[in-house]
């Protein structure tokens, strides 16, 4: 009997996911747990990986397309010529007229010179999802940095210095997203200040003591510390969502792990709800996940609030890059021999002014008693 492999659920607020890539054809057999594409959403960029093993039947579903969250992408059976269901919804999106455009999709027709009234919308409103999935099917190429009304629209040219076109890894495609959405949405600032690193440092030995660990958890303390912040003032865990602020319900703490030559933001999902000792031991665990680069989706997306250290490698100054859909990341450095640490934050100007950071900051700055 024939069985559904079904687009996942990414983000709890998503309904829609976007196929990037199909790995598999029909007739390929596939255990469970391989990889068989990728999907992504405005916040993160995920592996589907196959429920179940057995032979593909029939794919409903290519790159480009958006799916709904549950629907059949593909389906798999016992053997290679068992019959795939022919009355099984078509996994794609469909289009429908043109909806109202959202404010960012008005911004671009007018830049781009277009009518939205010809250009289909796969939700109520006409999003720039929509208007870049047309410009795609229309052989317009992607959106052009700079465009005058009624020009048309090509691919930018290849650079006049002779190479080659390769895929970017997951990993390189998702900071690619995260890199474009700093630079396209958020109104990003950065501010930073110094601060005595010796209470910290003399708090962290005394957890490290009392719960007998054998590393030091500052790094962590510091994070979970940002946790309660977070809880205690709710504007710094929160986005802008068309023109007004969205508060996320929980603080869900992204956490940077150097792994060899990939930086992932990894996730501790529900942290509000957690003392020092549980946070610690979540947090180590998605560590080890991401050392082993085994990370679940659910480990590697989501972050509303964030927190980045690159004292290891003797830095200076540290200015991280905004994760998607959250207002604050802040960045930890302790350069050696100077006698003092620094902390620093990027932040989404829309929502939070410097003094609303410098405050988040100075509490940072100092454990509590």
């Amino acid at each position: 009997m024939a069985f559904p492999q079904t687009a996942p659920c990414v983000n709890i607020n998503d309904d829609v996911v976007q196929v990037v890539s199909i790995k598999v054809r029909p007739g390929d057999f596939v255990k469970a747990g391989d990889l068989v594409g990728e999907v992504e959403t405005d916040k993160s960029l995920v592996d589907v990986v196959s429920e179940q093993e057995g032979f593909v039947l029939k794919v409903l579903c290519k790159p480009q397309q958006k799916v709904r969250v549950g629907s059949v992408m593909f389906w798999l059976g016992a053997t290679i010529d068992e019959p795939a269901p022919e009355d099984a919804a078509s996994a794609p999106v469909a289009a429908t007229a043109a909806g109202k455009p959202t404010a960012k999709a008005r911004a671009m027709l007018k830049e781009l010179g277009l009518d939205a009234s010809g250009i289909p919308s796969s939700g109520e409103r006409l999003t720039v999802a929509d208007i870049e999935a047309w410009l795609e099917a229309s052989g317009s190429g992607h959106r052009p940095r700079a465009a005058s009304p009624g020009s048309p629209t090509r691919e930018p040219p290849l650079p006049d210095v002779p190479g080659t076109l390769e895929e970017l890894s997951v990993e390189a495609a998702g900071m690619l997203h995260t890199v474009e959405w700093h630079r396209d949405h958020a109104a990003s600032a950065y501010l930073e200040l110094e601060y005595d690193p010796k209470p910290w440092e003399a708090y962290a030995k005394r957890h490290a003591d009392q719960h007998k660990l054998m590393l030091s958890p500052l790094l962590p303390l510091m994070a979970w510390r940002l946790v309660q912040l977070g809880r205690e003032k709710p504007t710094i865990n929160a986005t802008v969502h068309e023109g007004r602020r969205y508060a996320y319900q929980s603080v869900n703490l992204g956490f940077t792990v150097q792994v060899g030559q990939t930086l992932y933001l990894t996730v501790v999902r529900e942290a509000q709800n957690m003392d020092a000792p549980r946070f610690i031991d979540a947090l180590g665990e998605v560590q080890r996940h991401a050392m082993a680069h085994k990370l679940r989706p659910e480990e590697s997306t989501g972050a509303t609030l964030s927190f980045s250290s690159m004292s290891r490698w003797n830095v200076s100054r540290h200015i991280p890059i905004l994760p998607p859909h959250s207002s604050l990341i802040v960045a930890h450095v302790t350069p050696k021999h100077s006698g003092h640490a620094v902390l620093g934050a990027t932040y989404d100007h829309r929502l939070l002014s410097g003094f609303d950071v410098a405050q988040v900051l100075q509490a940072l700055s100092k454990p509590l008693p």
